[in-house]
């Protein structure tokens, strides 16, 4: 493995370098792909935002100033590229998926037992299908903040957002998805307890800037607030090895060979 940055490989890239550029998408490419595959649901969708996305880092090289990291940089391009798909689409599409979709609904069908499908992608296309519920705006704050790991100063410089808006609308995501979870698997959701009342208060009003500060007080004190989030995290973050988040074979060909034309020979 080379001990250049991302910053040095990059720039040898555009001269031509081709290890150089196959050592940048071997660092990043699954990040953005598994980010275009979480906020799209489709594997298409996700081919044509990791193409895209690393299509304009190198083209638009001058624009990473190096304050953040790479990857941080490259989360933004993606969801500027995820944005500008949906839009594209023809129809209008709705902001969230509903749950009697049927790319949520067939994962609660009878018949599934674990001798045709192991736990783990069970697990993960339950996953999958309560987080393309979400709205988008919720969705992408979990998927940065709880499936990529991103710190919360990280996911709002992606986002464009203060941090006390992320947490609170992380918060609103996590507790949203334990609905979609226990919807899902036919069941009450994790420990059978009631939600939080001052939670449930504070979630019915308008997120102002006021809200949010409440908000954080609330979640940095209330013991079942922060069990409940810090379950779900650990539930989400299991999205990162569920079946299905490897760039298979041919995608990684095929943006290989268009960043190649891309780039000098």
């Amino acid at each position: 493995m080379s001990t250049r940055t991302d910053e040095q490989l990059m720039e040898a890239a555009r001269s031509g370098d081709g290890e150089a550029l196959d050592e940048v998408l071997t660092r990043h490419e699954k990040q953005v792909y598994r980010f275009g595959l979480r906020m799209c649901g489709s594997e298409e969708d996700a081919k044509e935002v990791l193409q895209e996305t690393l299509l304009s880092a190198f083209r638009g090289l001058h624009a990473f100033r190096g304050d953040a990291a790479l990857s941080t940089w490259l989360f933004q391009v993606a969801r500027t590229h995820c944005h500008r798909l949906r839009r594209r689409r023809v129809g209008a599409p709705e902001d969230f998926l509903p749950l009697d979709a049927p790319e949520a609904s067939r994962v609660a069908a009878d018949g599934a037992t674990p001798d045709q499908v192991s736990q783990v992608r069970q697990l993960g296309e339950v996953l999958q299908a309560a987080i393309l519920a979400l709205p988008e705006a919720q969705r992408e704050v979990l998927i940065l903040r709880d499936v990529e790991g991103l710190t919360a100063e990280e996911a709002a410089d992606v986002v464009g957002i203060e941090v006390r808006a992320l947490k609170s609308r992380l918060h609103r995501a996590r507790m949203q998805l334990r609905e979609h979870l226990s919807t899902l698997l036919g069941q009450e959701g994790p420990g059978q307890q009631a939600g939080c009342p001052e939670l449930a208060r504070e979630l019915t009003e308008e997120l102002d800037q006021a809200a949010c500060i409440r908000l954080e007080d609330h979640l940095s004190r209330c013991p079942r607030c922060n069990e409940a989030c810090d379950a779900l995290k650990r539930t989400v973050s299991l999205c990162r090895r569920i079946p299905g988040d490897a760039v298979p074979a041919p995608v990684r060909a095929a943006v290989r060979q268009a960043l190649a034309r891309a780039v000098p020979a």
